[in-house]
């Protein structure tokens, strides 16, 4: 296992700088994804004066160092789970791309005329995932470069996470991006249907229980270069099918910090934006024709 490089950690930091970032979410998990510690607001200053101490501290307990920058706009999007031939698509476009496990990257946009309204931007950030053919369901928050990512697949040579490309300051527009075909087109407008209260299903009774987690994680599709199932699609799946069962977006998203990894490492934010999207699709989508995890 190579040790934590903190030249690459502070050239990333610089990266993040030259887009406007000044500060972050810290968040520590373990190997199994647990998280193990948290930390709202650290400031760049901050980071660089300390990071080889605190990547040393977290290499020798197996933790992994992750960062969510704090940034409006631009807007940042991650794009991540990258193959070596999507990333060369998007490299042109990005202002940094990291290597974050064998044959595995991760590219970072910033977009100066992104939309200003919440809803805006997360189309935004959906067309250009789907557009990459990405993750749909990217965090935002990275593994800090020069740090070791644990994960129990890569037992016991832990890769490093490393720069790939910087392109320090690199700003692109919503316009350079479609042309460059990476922006996949708008959703067609879909019929109106009858609206869904969020607490309580339409037409249906709450079941007064909670959707198995265990069956929607063991029916998930395999993660994009994993042999494991796709987290991502599990939470979805989960909080959609807890929605139409009558939980609330509060409720399920809370929930959902109890039974994910996942949500457990990239915390509130990440819970509540999927609980958020999956009561949007049931809203569109009531009651879609599959089978339904069983009550857990």
């Amino acid at each position: 296992m190579q040790p934590p490089d903190a030249k690459q950690a502070l050239a990333m930091f610089s990266a993040f700088e030259s887009v406007g970032v000044r500060s972050f979410e810290v968040t520590f998990t373990d190997i199994e994804g647990e998280k193990t510690g948290y930390q709202p607001y650290r400031s760049l200053e901050d980071l660089r004066r300390t990071i080889l101490k605190a990547l040393h501290a977290a290499s020798e307990v197996q933790q992994n160092f992750i960062v969510r920058p704090s940034l409006k706009q631009p807007q940042l999007v991650q794009l991540d789970d990258l193959d070596a031939k999507k990333a060369e698509r998007v490299a042109p476009h990005a202002f940094m791309v990291l290597n974050t496990s064998p044959r595995n990257f991760q590219a970072w946009l910033a977009v100066s005329d992104a939309p200003k309204d919440k809803v805006g931007r997360e189309d935004l950030a959906r067309r250009l995932r789907k557009g990459a053919g990405v993750d749909k369901y990217a965090s935002g928050a990275t593994r800090v470069s020069g740090s070791v990512n644990f994960k129990t697949k890569y037992a016991p040579e832990f890769p490093l996470v490393t720069l790939s490309q910087v392109n320090a300051g690199h700003v692109v527009t919503v316009a350079e991006l479609d042309a460059a075909g990476i922006v996949a087109a708008k959703d067609e407008p879909r019929q109106p249907r009858p609206a869904l209260h969020r607490n309580v299903s339409a037409g249906r009774p709450s079941r007064k229980k909670w959707p198995s987690y265990k069956f929607c994680l063991d029916n998930a599709p395999l993660a994009h270069g994993d042999n494991k199932p796709d987290t991502s699609r599990a939470d979805f799946t989960w909080c959609r099918t807890a929605i139409e069962w009558g939980w609330s977006i509060e409720a399920t998203a809370s929930r959902l910090l109890e039974l994910s990894a996942k949500a457990k490492e990239n915390g509130e934010r990440y819970a509540t934006l999927t609980a958020t999207r999956a009561a949007e699709s049931v809203e569109r989508q009531p009651y879609r024709a599959k089978s339904t995890p069983r009550p857990s």
